[in-house]
């Protein structure tokens, strides 16, 4: 399902496929030529690497837009799914599933696109970037728990799709994709690291970047924590789905 969503959503065009890839590419020569030859910014710590900016704040918005494309499009996909609901005796809790499938698809054919670019400019992962995909397991179980309490919510509470959009703006600029949480005062730095985006931000970027090993006591602690919201998620989407056809 998660693969037949991806093919739809490209299905009609020339390029087809090939548009998951020529996007992220495009979004990193524009990220590349905006933040090292026009603002010319470095990086809080990081060293003189004209490149260095684009590439962690492109590995900072592979996380987010990941995230992104989960809460835009979990509060429709019960409303979008009708006969589903009412017709068919079938597992609505793997639609989330799918949703989260499709968006971690384009995050791997990004994170493709900035491993490429890293070769390209002579700063190649090192061995710890086969880390990333435990980085990444406790976040994707983190967004399907999401995704389950949007599905629902969205069924009894329209507004909720008008909203989805305007937070995931809001944690682009309140997450350190274009800074890093260094650079913020001391006191406001507890705020931040309360973000669910903050941490993975930072040890995908120490993994596939800088090449240090992921701090696994957080590490630990984040999948607990992505645990707790999965199930949470869970059982408020089995205890709401009753009344599902019924709103439908």
């Amino acid at each position: 399902m998660a693969a037949r969503e991806v093919a739809g959503r490209y299905r009609g065009s020339v390029a087809g496929l090939l548009w998951s890839f020529f996007n992220p590419v495009l979004m990193l020569l524009v990220y590349t030529f905006v933040f090292s030859f026009v603002f010319r910014m470095r990086w809080a710590g990081g060293g003189d690497d004209r490149t260095e900016f684009a590439m962690l704040v492109f590995a900072g918005m592979i996380i987010h837009g990941m995230l992104a494309e989960c809460i835009t499009r979990a509060p429709g996909l019960i409303l979008g799914s009708p006969n589903l609901v009412k017709k068919v005796v079938f597992p609505l809790e793997v639609l989330p599933w799918v949703a989260v499938g499709s968006a971690l698809f384009h995050a791997g054919v990004s994170l493709a696109v900035l491993i490429i670019f890293l070769v390209a400019v002579g700063r190649p992962p090192t061995w710890t970037a086969v880390l990333l995909p435990l980085v990444i397991a406790p976040f994707v179980l983190f967004s399907v728990g999401v995704c389950w309490w949007l599905a629902a919510v969205g069924v009894y509470v329209r507004d909720v799709a008008q909203t989805t959009g305007l937070i995931s703006t809001i944690l682009l600029f309140m997450s350190p994709v274009f800074y890093p949480v260094a650079a913020l005062p001391e006191a406001i730095r507890v705020v931040y690291h309360l973000n669910p985006l903050t941490f993975v931000i930072e040890q995908a970027r120490e993994v596939l970047i800088w090449g240090h090993m992921p701090a696994w006591e957080g590490l630990g602690l984040y999948a607990a924590m992505a645990l707790g919201v999965a199930w949470g998620g869970l059982f408020w989407f089995q205890k709401t789905r009753r009344g599902f056809a019924d709103v439908l």
